[in-house]
């Protein structure tokens, strides 16, 4: 399986947690950006003509900030460009406060079958305290516009004063908006955002606290049918995002845009995270990438241990084995001793026990060590 990544570097305002490429101040430049983006796509469909893609997925930023002609016109290219497997999954991240019932309309003509709308939390004094420009009115608003469709919600934990309570009645809106898929992302302060300032002032909720609300939301979206097939991704059965299983599976991937990634004959590169450096490079026929890595040897081991382990489906050595000529039981023998307790082994699948999902980070780099 393979997908194709658009970005959308642009947004109304800047979240308070985000340190992705989104640049609220050159939405001016959104015409002209995707005037490029479209002609990166010719050209990538042309270099990957003979590769069966099976999952396209626009991301951001906000890509519904823009007018819905210019996300069309993407659909259109990458249809025309690429070889589309049958059926392929569609997918296009939501903000609730930019969007309205022409819009849904033209992306559903367009083809897009799945929606990923970011709610975050259903408290509106903690939307405003992220920055978020909707409310929770806007949500189910939203989610009125998508009924009978195949979309998503994302929920934020371990935000400021937040509590278990709290996250599961967020939960509790998203179900009532009808959604078949939820993701639970834990806050991360990163250098640079705002609320970096909160969480060096102490004002975060601390790890244990998180982990404490991550497993009892884990429990209460299992109760209400949504069972969990990634550390952070629950899904009604038969709703699992197609995309994002790929990239845990190692498959491979076309990213397209402003600071999107790659990863196709075993190489990893990444585009300009400048918008007119992007603009610039694509307009003289020169590659935006700033970034090329061949991934191989320990390093591929190593991702594929991480990727599959975060999954409910958990990492095949058999499989492991056959792909890198390796025995994983002796090679990994140390690792396996030392966090052996932590794991699950059911013939040739490994997994990370339930109960200690939440410190998965600290379980999988021991086998980076061999």
């Amino acid at each position: 399986m393979s997908g194709i990544y658009i970005h959308v570097p642009f947004c109304k305002s800047k979240c308070t947690y985000c340190d992705f490429a989104s640049y609220p101040k050159e939405i001016g430049k959104a015409e002209s950006y995707f005037a490029c983006l479209y002609r990166e796509l010719r050209g990538q469909g042309l270099k990957y003509k003979d590769k069966v893609f099976d999952t396209v997925y626009v991301g951001g930023g906000t890509p519904s900030v823009v007018p819905a002609s210019y996300i069309v016109g993407a659909i259109k290219q990458v249809k025309k460009c690429f070889n589309l497997a049958e059926n392929p999954e569609i997918t296009i991240e939501l903000n609730p406060g930019t969007v309205d019932e022409d819009k849904i309309k033209l992306y559903k003509d367009a083809g897009i079958n799945r929606f990923s709308v970011g709610l975050q939390t259903g408290y509106d004094e903690q939307l405003k305290r992220l920055n978020r420009i909707h409310t929770a009115k806007d949500f189910l608003l939203c989610a009125k516009m998508l009924k009978g469709e195949n979309f998503s919600a994302d929920i934020l934990i371990g935000l400021h004063g937040q509590t278990a309570e709290q996250v599961r009645k967020t939960a509790d809106l998203a179900i009532a908006g009808g959604v078949s898929h939820i993701s639970v992302y834990a806050l991360t302060p990163e250098v640079g955002t705002p609320i970096y300032t909160d969480y060096l002032n102490g004002e975060l909720l601390s790890d244990d606290e998180v982990a404490d609300i991550y497993d009892d939301i884990r429990a209460y979206l299992k109760e209400k049918g949504f069972y969990r097939y990634e550390v952070s991704n629950f899904a009604k059965k038969g709703f699992e995002s197609r995309h994002n299983l790929n990239y845990w599976r190692r498959g491979e991937y076309i990213g397209a845009g402003v600071s999107a990634s790659s990863f196709m004959n075993g190489r990893r590169f990444t585009n300009t995270f400048s918008v007119d450096e992007y603009m610039n490079a694509v307009i003289y026929n020169k590659s935006p990438e700033i970034s090329s890595d061949v991934i191989e040897g320990d390093d591929a081991e190593f991702e594929f241990i991480m990727l599959a382990l975060r999954t409910a489906e958990g990492m095949n050595v058999k499989k492991f084995n056959e792909t890198f000529g390796a025995d994983f039981d002796e090679k990994y023998k140390a690792a396996l001793d030392k966090k052996g307790r932590y794991l699950e082994r059911d013939g040739d699948v490994l997994k990370i026990k339930d109960d200690y999902l939440y410190v998965q980070n600290d379980i999988i780099l021991e086998f980076m060590k061999g």
